[in-house]
């Protein structure tokens, strides 16, 4: 269409956020500079979730195109509004929001606000250009902003410990992505250099390579997303940034990743086949197991955070993969429940993780402190923190009746459907994939027991947790407004599901059935004959018993109470020390399933009889994946830089040569390729 003024509008946002950066450089270590920068940032961010919203809303099959005469000379800038990049843009755009509304008040306690004020903005805009373009060439010029603007936001305590390597590992792993994603779309441009997207779409993959471009864009957006094993840069630099960064980092940033691999695998890739289902569900089954395993592991409440990322990527991609096996086989309407949970529960980790990341900030806020060793009792003095916090650790739990359940209730609902499919791989494989995804969602469940039990109850293991306080009140309603679409997301998964809807259509070519038709907002994504789901009548349920529970302890219970301390097994030394601590919770699972994935060790020092010192247990829990693949990996480029080390010392004669064999052998290449 030649009228695009929605895409318009979406684009003057980018360019409106692109100034924000400017304008906070000169500002930057102003103390107010955060007013301007974040508001201006909440105020952009908030236009574009609507005009996303809208055209989701209105259900339409149109899309807006445009071309700018920048980029490739020859095909200039393509930018593309449809119904998917829409779904995705309020998923950016809401976090955009709250994270702006979050650094309004966590932005005063920020050390350097110089570093941070100008690569916040640029990184939304970024996020928001990668969804509108629509030709390779503008694709990874928006995915390199995304990545050096949130690179630079990583760095910006870089004089502490750990966090320059969190930055270095980052941006080579970016750095990978990129290059293979520039390697697929190579492909699939082909001889002829058709870069824009609707070229691709209408030509499809190469024959024969359809598996080579799927393989690469596995690995370039995984690399972002944080698959397994192109997760190691998530749990560093997660840690290393400012925890609103980090909030858009793991609930927004990741999603970027699954909108490039969906563009590609379900869009532009060409005819779907059923096998590539299966690389698809293997890695994301891993990934979510044994992300949910490192989170347990750790100690680091922002590491716990960062790994329960990973596992929820991988739940995500197992979504994918099922959708990519039902649509090899013709199945469109198991097709579309399996992308419609996929993408649910892309909003919903986008909520939750958000929100949990706050909760993290608030506390490092308030005491300094990320070891949860370190923490306790915080209940007391942070309780609506605390509240909040217990909302979100719920609802990434996979409990209802909250939206995490109701998602990944979905997605067992299109596991349910695979004895369907006629391929004997996928119906061994789907079963033993959903038996993975149980797995995970029973790990996670302990991990925020730990997570939520150790941080915020018992008794503080520390000074700065005994004299936290709650934080101000701009941090306390960006996490309440997130910690209410939690539940209004798990309450009435229905109008989710009919809004997600259009992006579904667009890339299955079929959604399903309207919902909200369902009496009392039930949602049947199959058949009711097979299974439904009410997530109004299970909260009205929950309400009501924890209602008449109360009534019961506090009305009909004796009259006589009485404060005493909390028994401790009839020992009267009252040292924190006695409590239980976060790794003696993961303890026993810790051995029974950190020995083959995380080749655990514990060794224990008793002193001799006699000596009063204290015995000590030393655990030891390596990260197979950075010891067997990584570090060979760097020993290799260290070898091959140190050996090629003299082609800096070449004459020019050399050097020409050079040049001219790498000339006759990419014509070679392109030769053989027309």
């Amino acid at each position: 269409m030649t009228n695009w003024a929605p895409l318009d509008v979406l684009l003057w946002c980018i360019l409106a956020h692109l100034v924000t950066s400017g304008v906070a450089i000169p500002i930057g270590r102003v103390s107010w500079a955060r007013w301007p920068v974040y508001g201006a940032s909440l105020l952009i961010s908030g236009v574009a979730c609507a005009y996303g919203l809208m055209h989701l809303i209105a259900q339409s099959s149109v899309a807006w195109e445009t071309v700018l005469p920048l980029g490739l000379p020859w095909i200039g800038a393509h930018f593309r509004l449809d119904a998917l990049s829409a779904f995705f843009l309020v998923v950016i755009n809401l976090g955009g929001v709250a994270a702006s509304l979050y650094g309004l008040g966590y932005g005063r306690h920020e050390s350097a606000p110089e570093r941070v004020l100008p690569f916040f903005p640029m990184f939304l805009a970024g996020m928001n250009l990668v969804l509108l373009a629509a030709d390779a060439f503008t694709f990874l010029l928006s995915w390199e902003s995304m990545s050096l603007a949130s690179w630079a936001l990583v760095m910006t305590h870089h004089q502490e410990e750990g966090n320059r390597k969190a930055g270095y590992v980052y941006i080579a792993m970016a750095s990978f992505g990129t290059l293979a994603l520039l390697l697929a779309f190579g492909l699939m441009a082909g001889p002829d250099g058709g870069y824009a997207f609707a070229t691709m779409r209408a030509d499809g993959a190469p024959s024969g390579l359809a598996g080579l471009v799927l393989g690469l864009a596995l690995l370039g957006t995984g690399s972002k997303a944080g698959l397994v094993p192109l997760h190691v840069w998530l749990p560093l630099a997660h840690p290393a940034a400012p925890s609103h960064v980090s909030a858009l980092m793991s609930g927004v940033m990741t999603k970027v990743a699954i909108y490039g691999f969906i563009r590609l695998a379900f869009d532009l890739l060409g005819p779907i086949s059923w096998w590539w289902a299966v690389p698809v569900l293997i890695v994301g089954a891993v990934t979510a197991v044994l992300g949910v395993l490192s989170a347990l592991m750790q100690n680091d409440i922002k590491r716990v955070l960062a790994y329960s990322t990973i596992e929820n990527i991988g739940l995500i991609f197992v979504a994918l993969g099922l959708a990519l096996a039902f649509q090899g086989n013709g199945m469109t309407a198991a097709a579309a429940v399996a992308v419609t949970a996929a993408l649910f529960h892309v909003l919903n980790h986008s909520l939750f993780k958000s929100l949990l990341f706050f909760g993290a900030g608030a506390v490092l806020t308030a005491t300094g402190e990320r070891a949860m060793e370190n923490l306790g009792g915080l209940l007391n003095r942070m309780p609506t923190t605390g509240l909040l916090f217990l909302v979100g650790s719920v609802a990434i739990s996979a409990l209802p009746p909250l939206n995490g359940f109701a998602s990944e209730w979905l997605m067992l609902q299109a596991i349910l459907l695979s004895p369907e499919l006629p391929q004997w791989a996928l119906k061994l494989l789907i079963p033993a994939v959903g038996a993975m995804l149980a797995l995970a969602a029973a790990l996670a469940a302990a991990c925020f027991v730990r997570a939520f039990g150790i941080s915020f109850l018992g008794r503080p293991r520390s000074a700065a947790a005994s004299n936290a306080h709650e934080v101000d009140r701009i941090s306390i309603a960006a996490m309440s407004i997130l910690a209410v679409l939690c539940l209004l997301a798990g309450i009435f998964p229905a109008i989710i599901i009919d809004a997600v809807a259009p992006a579904v259509q667009t890339i299955i070519g079929t959604r399903m059935p309207v919902q909200t038709d369902i009496a009392w907002l039930s949602i049947v994504p199959i058949a009711e004959s097979r299974s439904s789901y009410n997530g109004l009548l299970v909260f009205i349920f929950i309400a009501a018993s924890a209602s008449l529970a109360v009534f019961a302890i506090h009305w009909l219970a004796s009259a006589k109470l009485r404060r005493a301390p909390a028994w401790d097994c009839g020992f009267p030394d009252g040292s924190p020390a006695t409590q239980y601590t976060a790794d003696s919770f993961a303890q026993p699972l810790r051995r029974v399933l950190g020995g083959f994935a995380f080749r655990v060790h514990e060794e224990i020092h008793v002193p001799l009889p006699g000596n009063g010192s204290p015995a000590r247990l030393i655990v030891t829990v390596h990260d197979l994946i950075w010891e067997w693949l990584y570090e060979p990996l760097i020993r290799l480029v260290n070898v091959l830089a140190e050996r090629l080390n003299h082609l800096q010392f070449l004459t020019i004669r050399r050097y020409l040569s050079l040049v001219f064999g790498e000339l006759i052998i990419l014509l070679l290449i392109l030769a053989s390729w027309t």
